[in-house]
């Protein structure tokens, strides 16, 4: 008997790849459900045709979607920018900032020098030039810059100048120290310039002028930063600050106090400053944000734990000044970080105090025999300082007095519930010593200082007691 003859059957996987078989002889004439079996092979090369045509649509649709991407990225990278050029109400506004006159208290008999914030930062750079100090420009920083980016009645108190000065990397210590030596000679040379010429400023040393014309002198040095300071005395808190920066790590608090304008166009030319383009600079990243932040009275900030006392006395300032968090739901985790941050810059009770009592001569009006000197200035004009020209009304010690103790108790209040890196006796000294500043400003009422007595501590003459909730100061003796 002759046995049943066999065909090859050429088939193909899922994959497109071709195999062969052996079937009897007459199986594809068994139909299946869809059709005969012989016909398997044209079906599944359709399959692995449409297998094929839908991988190339997915890559082609994958690389649309990474150029879109692409696209978008470039889109947002335009848009987040750093810098802009000031408009032209802004520059109205920095105008009257650099022609308004500041004023430096000297201590004792000393005079006071009067000069035009232009004027001063043009002698600081000519006396700069002459030490063969390079300084590659020179930025107004602090409250004045952000008076300026804001289109509200925006009020300030600090005048910040920064000097931007290049120090090679291979110089050794040596030229550092004298580079900074040469920049304390200009600043000095640049007070005995500005003093009065009746009095025969010649005679004056620079340790003299130190002792008299300045209030704090910081000089830093290490690998992140590399800056030096000088505070002018300013007998009402509006004191111009001087900062000399190789590198600083840590340039701003927060979003609204971030901005640095260029004021090296102005410089040359001053009475056509508002012909020129002038840049203005956000440390905080994004220019565009951060003026909507000052804007709408938003506080926001980035990695608050670089940040020295960790921001948290301005952060209690901006509050009760009106603003509010930009993120509430991440206030309490901010607050923590910047307590942190404060009791490890300023570890044991007395420089706590020192610090405090400092911020509170250094940003708020003081009040003197009922005469407030308010050194929150937004105007700008071409007169006296408004620190020192603001007349006393029946409300004025009240005012002043209510916002340092409420700025007080929010302190009070943030140290007490996000304070988590102190034992608990330690965070109680702390709000005890919050409490006792807090009861002697409502306690105490202080007379101007007596420049023709050769001191400069203002004696108390009255003192003054506050009930809770009340409208008016109970004297008490």
């Amino acid at each position: 008997m002759r046995g049943r003859r066999s065909r090859t059957v050429i088939n193909y996987d899922q994959h497109g790849n071709m195999y062969k078989t052996l079937t009897p002889h007459g199986s594809n004439r068994m139909r299946n459900g869809n059709g005969y079996q012989g016909n398997q092979h044209t079906q599944q090369n359709q399959h692995y045709q449409n297998h094929q045509n839908h991988q190339s649509h997915q890559n082609h649709a994958a690389q649309n979607n990474n150029q879109n991407s692409i696209q978008e990225t470039a889109v947002v990278e335009k848009i987040v920018s750093r810098t802009m050029l000031l408009a032209k109400g802004q520059m109205k506004r920095l105008r009257a900032v650099l022609d308004e006159r500041v004023e430096i208290h000297g201590r004792g008999n000393f005079p006071t020098i009067s000069t035009k914030l232009i004027d001063l930062i043009r002698c600081v750079r000519t006396h700069l030039g002459a030490a063969q100090v390079r300084a590659r420009d020179i930025r107004l920083n602090g409250g004045a810059a952000s008076f300026v980016a804001s289109s509200d009645d925006f009020t300030y108190a600090d005048l910040d100048l920064i000097f931007p000065i290049q120090i090679d990397d291979e110089s050794g210590e040596n030229a550092e120290k004298t580079i900074f030596e040469s920049i304390r000679e200009a600043v000095f040379t640049t007070i005995r310039e500005l003093m009065p010429d009746n009095i025969g400023k010649e005679k004056f040393d620079f340790e003299t002028l130190k002792d008299v014309y300045i209030r704090k002198m910081i000089k830093v040095a290490s690998d992140n930063d590399v800056w030096s300071l000088f505070s002018l005395n300013n007998e009402y808190g509006r004191c111009i600050e001087l900062k000399f920066v190789n590198k600083m790590k840590r340039q701003f608090e927060f979003s609204v106090d971030s901005f640095q304008i260029h004021l090296d166009p102005l410089l040359d030319d001053f009475e056509s400053c508002e012909q020129k383009k002038v840049t203005i600079e956000s440390m905080y990243g994004d220019i565009h944000q951060a003026i909507n932040h000052l804007h709408e009275r938003l506080i926001d900030t980035v990695k608050p734990e670089e940040i020295r006392g960790g921001g948290l006395l301005k952060y209690c300032h901006l509050i009760i000044r009106g603003y509010k968090a930009a993120k509430p739901w991440n206030c309490r985790k901010l607050e923590r970080y910047m307590c942190s941050r404060f009791f490890i810059d300023f570890p044991d009770l007395n420089s706590q105090e020192n610090k405090l009592r400092n911020y509170l001569d250094s940003h708020f009006g003081t009040s003197f025999n009922g005469v407030t000197y308010d050194q929150w200035s937004s105007s700008g004009s071409d007169t006296e300082s408004e620190a020192s020209t603001s007349q006393a009304t029946s409300s004025s010690l009240l005012v002043t007095g209510q916002a340092k103790y409420d700025f007080l108790m929010l302190l009070y209040r943030v140290i007490d519930e996000s304070t988590v890196c102190l034992m608990a006796h330690e965070r109680h000294m702390t709000l005890n010593m919050i409490d006792r500043v807090a009861f002697q400003l409502s306690m105490q009422c202080y007379s101007p200082p007596n420049f023709s007595s050769g001191s400069s501590t203002p004696p108390r003459t009255t003192l003054f007691y506050l009930p809770p909730d009340a409208a008016t100061w109970i004297p008490v003796i």
